[in-house]
């Protein structure tokens, strides 16, 4: 059964049992992913997943059912489901429904042709090839996937919401593992988009370029230095500590930027924007899980805090209008609150010139451990690291297994420089993290 028979049905059941506040999401994604190593098929798997979720408001309280399943009968059922759950829960909030009439940014979806099945194959093992063609020190461990997926959201609910969005996205991922005989090093280069204008050779030279970088790294001495973190870098500790600019965390006062909009929270450097439409989103979208329209939006403005990320709910507690940053996990899952793609935004300078302003320091490339290193409540932050010596502004030697130390809200009011070249290294769904290289005095190195 197609979703707009199955809403049809749902919306008769629904005035049969005299609810008037209800809400369908529906969300359905069919993929297909190709893994290569050792120049062979590794895994192969071709996926539907998706369902519908029925929201709705009974005496007050909000009720969710969910199912895989369109069918007349589950119509009737997730109704009544909903309104049982909504009638036995004890909680007092007020629960809001999105309203319909509302003006949405127009957004293409991709105008290319997903690969097939055998072009996946081939994008994988060419790419795989394309490393060890790259350089000698590329070994077995080397592994390359390839994935196309289209997706399609769509939200219809009593107060005039009836939206739907349809996106497609083909990816190619490649992680290298090079030797120099004595030890190992890897890492990964990611590129999205049109298969036919991908240079795959580049993006497997790319990952074996930066992985044989780390050949032969020492251990950084211990002290405090000028850090100069990598785009890659700085975009973890972007996704990691974003949770503090969502009015949910503030408002459950686990967020040290609760009460702080308005005030200066960075350097003025430092402007951190969440944009729905940027260019290198995977999934570019004119509303978000509330059927509210998206926009893009600087959170932090030339170091000061403009706004919270808001939902419906947080909206009306704080007497503020949402921000559009309704999300859903899944379309079984309930309603929170995330950026689409977050980003610091470029500065003036490029990557060279930033190093030169260094001068003696560390370059961080990776961070590790950073759930487990770093609270996102007191911003308190203790990680393993690898990346590179900055002499006299140049990169020089690997360094490796030090653990770099500070706080990421006084961080950010300690960064001095930032490169003009934003990058979104970790490519993922509808929420994605970018930065340019940014400079940080006096963070503390423990090494050798």
């Amino acid at each position: 059964m197609t979703f707009d028979k199955f809403k049809i049905l749902v919306v008769a059941a629904a005035e049969k049992s005299g609810i008037d506040q209800y809400e369908l999401y529906y969300s359905t994604a069919e993929g297909t992913s190709v893994s290569v190593f050792a120049h062979e098929v590794s895994e192969f798997s071709s996926e539907v997943s998706g369902g519908v979720c029925f929201r709705c408001i009974v005496n007050g309280k909000m009720g969710y059912a969910s199912t895989q399943e369109l069918s007349e009968s589950q119509a009737e059922s997730i109704v009544k489901r909903a309104s049982e759950n909504a009638l036995s829960l004890d909680n007092e909030d007020m629960e809001f429904l999105g309203e319909g009439g509302k003006t949405y940014q127009n957004v293409s979806a991709p105008d290319y042709t997903l690969p097939t099945t055998d072009e996946l194959i081939k994008a994988a093992l060419h790419t795989e090839q394309a490393a060890y063609d790259a350089d000698s020190a590329v070994i077995d461990g080397t592994s390359t996937t390839a994935a196309s997926e289209i997706s399609s959201i769509a939200i219809f609910n009593s107060k005039g919401l009836d939206l739907h969005y349809e996106n497609k996205m083909s990816v190619i991922m490649t992680d290298v593992v090079t030797t120099d005989g004595t030890e190992m090093a890897n890492d990964r280069s990611v590129k999205a988009g049109n298969f036919s204008k991908i240079d795959f050779a580049a993006v497997a030279k790319e990952a074996t370029a930066s992985a044989k970088a780390k050949l032969g790294a020492d251990v950084a001495p211990t002290g405090a230095y000028p850090v100069v973190f990598a785009p890659k870098a700085m975009a973890s500790f972007l996704r990691v500590f974003s949770k503090a600019f969502s009015s949910e965390e503030a408002q459950k006062g686990l967020s040290p930027l609760k009460g702080r909009e308005g005030t200066v929270v960075a350097a003025d450097s430092v402007t951190i924007t969440d944009d729905p439409f940027y260019s290198e989103s995977l999934m570019p979208i004119g509303f978000d899980a509330e059927g509210s329209p998206t926009y893009k939006k600087n959170v932090v403005e030339k170091g000061v805090l403009n706004t919270l990320l808001y939902n419906l709910k947080t909206a009306a507690a704080a007497g503020k209008e949402t921000t559009g940053n309704a999300s859903k996990a899944g379309y079984d899952a309930p309603v929170e609150i995330r950026p689409f793609t977050m980003y610091i935004a470029p500065g003036s300078i490029s990557e060279e010139e930033l190093l030169k302003k260094a001068g003696n320091g560390v370059y961080v490339d990776s961070l590790g451990g950073l759930h487990a290193g770093a609270n996102t409540v007191s911003g308190d932050f203790s990680l393993q690291s690898s990346g590179f010596m900055i002499e006299n502004g140049v990169k020089t030697k690997a360094v490796k297994s030090f653990t770099v130390a500070g706080n990421f809200y006084d961080m950010l009011k300690n960064i001095t420089a930032i490169s003009d070249k934003v990058e979104l290294p970790g490519l993922g769904g509808m929420t994605a993290f970018g930065s340019p290289a940014v400079l940080v005095e006096g963070l503390t190195i423990a090494g050798k």
